[in-house]
Formats: structure tokens, C-alpha cells, sequence
């Protein structure tokens, strides 16, 4: 979630011609530097001045969850040992109420990197919260048991967009795309108004991005084109991205998403 949960021209007057050859000579360099700039004030992307971060103009005012996500790699051998283990420890987490965090959902990469593990989870209480489970979380044994059964892992802190719904438990079976964008520095705000506008093309599936196959996956996303407005929410978003991941993705059994 991403997404795989996931942001402007102005143009001068033209330049007065002179008819004097002694004045062009004068004002040679000076023209050539204006007609320079004229030339490039129409190509230049003019963006107003921002006074406050991207991430609080973007993201929910009304509540404080902060998400994280990880991805773990996992030893082939270890799959389904390590899988047990996270049911496990998943399911001690959300009885204790001294824990102010709960798992959104956990999957395992079917298409895409292979052997690997995905947990998305919801702190609420935003920095605080983060802070508080991670310093309980040292104490916690299964940390140590659980290294052994990894290759690698990484971890990402995520704030949802405001016209995002939250990801609420569902029933199953289902299957899961993450679509991961990185975007070209400073276009944020751009990518967010563009999908804001765009998300009633995709209401059909935008939580968690839930198919219940691969068939009904490309059904969607072909019907989607025939709606209008969806074509130039592509046209104008591609350029801001730098590269996209995608990977598709089957619950784990203790997953609220299923």
C-alpha cells in the first residue's frame, strides 16, 4: 500500500525592435540576454511559494496515525517458520493494550521479489506511539529468534493521503497489488492534487488495491480507461515519476486483510 499506499508558465511581453542599426549594436548584449530569458520564462515551471510542509498539507488533519511498513526477506527455508512466528506475535501485540499499535495486514510477494514478507502497520498517536512500541519491543525475545530467518528488511514510515480511505478488515480470498512511486523531488504537491481529482475513476478498488484474481486485477484497470478524466490523470502524472514497483501480494492467515 501504498501505493504500492502514494505535485507548474508565465509569459512577458516581447521584446520592441529597433530599427537603428548604431542602437542594435548598443544594446546587443543587453537584447540577447532578455530575448534569452523571455525564451526561457516559457518553459520555465513557475510554482508558488510553499509555507508549510508537503507532508501536513497532504495528509490527514482529523487523526494522528502514523503507518509503517516493512519488508522482510526471508530464507526460502524459513518461510513458513517465519510466518507462524509473525501470527504469533502479531496476535500477542494486538491483546496487549499496553501496545497503542495493530497490524493492517501482512502478506507474502507472490509476483515480485520472491521469499518475502510484507506488514503494514497503523501507530496511533502518531511519533509517540512509534516511540513507545519500538523501546517495548527491545525487550521482546522474538526480535532475536526471527534474525535468524531473515536475509535483509527495511522499514518506511508512511502518513495517508487526505482523500484516502483507511484500510478497514475484509473478508477473503483476495489478492493484494503494492504499487511503489518514487516521484522527482518537489512534485508532491502536483501528484496529490492530480489523485485526489482522479480516485472516484478508481473507488472500485482503491482500498489496499484488493482483486479477487488476476483476471478480475486487469478487468479493473481496463475499465477504468473508459471512464473520462482517467487518460489525463495518467498523462499528467507520469512525468513525475522517477520509477514504479509493483508487486503482487496474498494474505498471510492472520491478516485483518484478507
Amino acid at each position: 500500500m501504498a501505493a504500492t499506499w502514494c505535485l507548474k508558465l508565465q509569459k512577458n511581453q516581447q521584446p520592441l525592435y529597433k530599427n537603428s542599426l548604431q542602437l542594435l549594436v548598443f544594446q546587443r548584449g543587453f537584447a540577447e540576454k532578455g530575448d534569452k530569458n523571455w525564451f526561457r520564462s516559457l518553459f520555465v515551471h513557475k510554482v508558488e511559494a510553499r509555507k508549510d510542509a508537503h507532508s501536513n498539507l497532504l495528509s490527514k488533519k482529523e487523526t494522528s496515525n502514523l503507518y509503517k511498513i516493512q519488508f522482510h526477506n526471508v530464507k526460502p527455508e524459513c518461510l513458513e517458520a517465519y510466518n507462524n512466528l509473525s501470527a504469533e506475535v502479531q496476535t500477542r501485540l494486538h491483546c496487549d493494550k499496553d501496545y497503542p499499535c495493530e497490524v493492517v495486514g501482512s502478506w507474502n510477494t507472490w509476483y515480485g521479489e520472491q521469499d518475502q514478507a510484507v506488514h503494514l502497520w497503523r501507530y496511533s498517536g502518531g511519533y509517540p506511539a512509534l516511540t513507545e512500541c519500538l523501546n517495548k519491543l527491545r525487550q521482546n525475545k522474538f526480535r532475536k529468534e526471527r534474525s535468524k530467518m531473515l536475509i535483509s528488511r527495511q522499514n518506511q514510515l508512511l502518513l495517508e493521503f487526505s482523500f484516502w480511505n483507511e484500510p478497514v478488515p475484509r473478508s477473503g480470498p483476495n489478492i493484494y497489488e503494492m504499487r511503489t512511486y518514487r516521484l522527482k523531488p518537489g512534485t508532491m504537491i502536483e501528484w496529490g492534487n492530480h489523485w485526489a481529482r482522479a480516485i472516484k475513476y478508481r473507488q472500485e478498488n482503491h482500498e489496499a488495491v484488493a482483486y479477487k484474481d488476476l483476471q478480475s486485477r486487469e478487468d479493473t484497470r481496463s475499465s477504468a480507461w473508459q471512464k473520462p478524466g482517467w487518460d489525463s490523470t495518467v498523462y499528467y502524472t507520469v512525468p513525475l515519476i522517477r520509477s514504479m514497483e509493483s508487486r503482487i501480494m496474498i494474505p498471510m492467515k492472520n491478516s485483518p486483510l484478507q
